[in-house]
């Protein structure tokens, strides 16, 4: 989209137009670089303003500006600073600043706030949103964090290999992946993919620790997914688990993390995980039955890809 390369096939469209033999000068696309590419012997104010300086914009118009997009990424105390006297996370911001600056047909973003702590990114990019939606524009942002792609867009592709997999809302792509790669791209702890097995009442998994009466199961089903979040856990007081549930698992380890907690159980060589609510009462080395709702549960077949009840 940019124009630095040439693509393989089709159309670029940028305001519904064709611009694959439009120079990258003259497709008014505003680009944030992962290596920023801030220029060494000017100040932070000078690199902000050098877009509209050379489109010529009248300097009232450049202060304002500036000021505003200053204050929105709480910049202001270090406009007169070169960047080598930045740290990383503010030349971020300047670079950030450079393009918002502008007032083009669209932004491109390489993994922009990725230097930033996490205090400061979970700000950045609360602003960038709020930003995209005042503004109006088209804003293309690559990210390798899931967490910043879940909250940062309207609309995600997720790229495996060079190859888009899935296109669609972060919602709709969290709840129906379109296969096992998806399916563990999103979401933290990510999706448990276990080995199943077709029982007479439905599926089983994880060595007998997980029944799901599922008559509705894809018959070529050869792996089940499970969020986290939808494992039920509960303690085991001996004898045959009751409501369906499958053989008992040892809780292999507890983390407390404040509002929830991380439990990873063991049924034999297997491994999961479940996310609690709180802080449960769940002790390392404890026995408990785990159990999930058959509508929660995700089917995969032979080569990955996810299959319809």
């Amino acid at each position: 989209m940019l124009g630095l390369e040439t693509p393989d096939a089709g159309e670029i469209l940028i305001g519904g137009k064709p611009v694959n033999t439009v120079s990258p000068a003259e497709r008014n696309v505003a680009m944030v670089f992962q290596n920023l590419a801030l220029f060494p012997h000017m100040s932070a104010r000078d690199n902000i303003r050098f877009p509209l300086v050379e489109r010529r914009v009248a300097e009232a118009e450049i202060e304002k500006r500036v000021a505003d997009v200053a204050a929105k990424l709480h910049i202001g105390h270090i406009l007169h600073k070169p960047p080598a006297q930045l740290s990383g996370g503010e030349r971020q911001r300047v670079a950030i600043a450079r393009a918002l600056v502008r007032d083009p047909a669209a932004y491109l973003m390489d993994d922009p706030i990725s230097a930033l702590d996490a205090r400061l990114r979970e700000e950045t990019r609360v602003e960038l949103k709020r930003i995209q939606r005042e503004l109006g524009k088209t804003l293309i942002y690559v990210t390798h964090d899931q967490e910043e792609a879940m909250s940062v867009a309207d609309r995600m592709a997720i790229l495996e290999n060079g190859k888009i997999r899935q296109i669609g809302a972060p919602a709709e792509i969290y709840d129906r992946p379109a296969s096992t790669y998806v399916a563990r791209l999103l979401g933290s702890p990510m999706m448990n993919i276990l080995k199943s097995v077709h029982g007479a009442e439905g599926v089983e998994a994880a060595e007998g620790t997980i029944r799901v009466a599922d008559k509705a199961a894809p018959a070529d089903a050869v792996e089940i997914g499970l969020r986290p979040e939808d494992i039920k856990v509960r303690s085991w007081s001996g004898g045959m688990p009751e409501g369906g549930a499958g053989r008992p698992a040892r809780v292999f380890e507890v983390e407390p993390l404040g509002g929830y907690t991380v439990v990873t159980l063991a049924a034999g060589k297997t491994r999961l995980r479940a996310l609690l609510r709180g802080q449960p009462d769940i002790r390392p080395d404890a026995m408990v039955v785990i159990s999930c709702e058959p509508g929660r549960v995700h089917y995969f077949g032979q080569s990955g890809g996810a299959l319809a009840r």
